[in-house]
């Protein structure tokens, strides 16, 4: 398999990973928590939704979007106009016992695919997981932030979303969501009764910009990206990397200096 380093230090793998049959594909647990859930939503919480048709009805997409509480991956599968699948960390899926087994089937009825978190190799593993989901001709969400942002700002995009739209030439879908910060604060369990607006913007080729292998395309990429989910969450721009800050100044150095790309 041929792979390309660019000058950030990153080797990406550009071949078709192998496994794509491998992949669940939502069935008949997704398609009822969907139900369960979409009625639930229009009747307690009226979520606003605007832009649905942006989203094509067939055929690998990306749905990338904004993070600003664990509700949103509920919200962007619920409001979504066809079956989607992302990533979720592989402990939802190996739980024992009865909460084990109720974990493990909520998380598969909101088309979650268990996968092992982290940077380096686990996150390029993460990518090729999301890739072989996009093989399937599959809608797939990511956060390009990385994690929740915990004061409400925008956060600058990891690479990884380009990579996988340049690698599989998926349109990429922005997504704005409003409020789902207010619906669920961080460390609330229940969510609260406040509507929410889901915004889908239209969908971006960033097949011009070059090759996945290439670092500047997967930055200039991933920076269209962000700009078209800051339009339509209206966020502040933060300008930076949503991570923990540098514990001491030979990390704050190698951080200013290296400038490692983030995937």
């Amino acid at each position: 398999m041929a792979k390309h380093d660019d000058d950030a230090g990153i080797s990406t793998d550009v071949s078709e990973p192998e496994g794509a049959n491998d992949i669940p594909r939502p069935g008949f647990v997704y398609l009822f928590g969907r139900i369960v859930l979409s009625t639930l939503a229009r009747t307690l919480y009226r979520p606003k939704v605007i832009g649905r048709k942006n989203v094509p009805k067939s055929g690998p997409v990306i749905l990338a979007s904004n993070h600003l509480a664990f509700i949103d991956s509920i919200v962007i599968p619920v409001t979504a106009p066809r079956r989607v699948q992302f990533l979720a960390k592989s402990h939802y899926f190996e739980g024992h016992g009865i909460k084990g087994r109720i974990q493990k089937a909520f998380f598969t009825s909101i088309g979650a695919v268990g996968v092992s978190r982290g940077a380096g190799q686990a996150a390029q593993e993460a990518l090729d997981q999301s890739k072989r989901i996009l093989d399937t001709g599959s809608a797939f969400a990511l956060y390009p932030e990385g994690t929740r942002s915990q004061d409400g700002r925008l956060y600058k995009g990891r690479t990884g979303v380009a990579w996988l739209a340049l690698t599989t030439g998926a349109p990429v879908v922005p997504v704005g969501l409003i409020g789902t910060d207010q619906l669920q604060p961080a460390g609330k369990i229940m969510p609260r009764f406040h509507r929410v607006t889901v915004v889908f913007g239209e969908p971006i080729d960033v097949s011009g910009y070059g090759m996945a292998g290439s670092g500047k395309a997967r930055r200039l990429a991933t920076d269209q990206i962000m700009s078209a989910i800051q339009r339509c969450s209206g966020q502040e721009v933060a300008g930076v990397y949503n991570e923990v800050p540098p514990s001491g100044r030979v990390e704050r150095i190698k951080r200013a200096v290296m400038h490692q790309e983030r995937l």
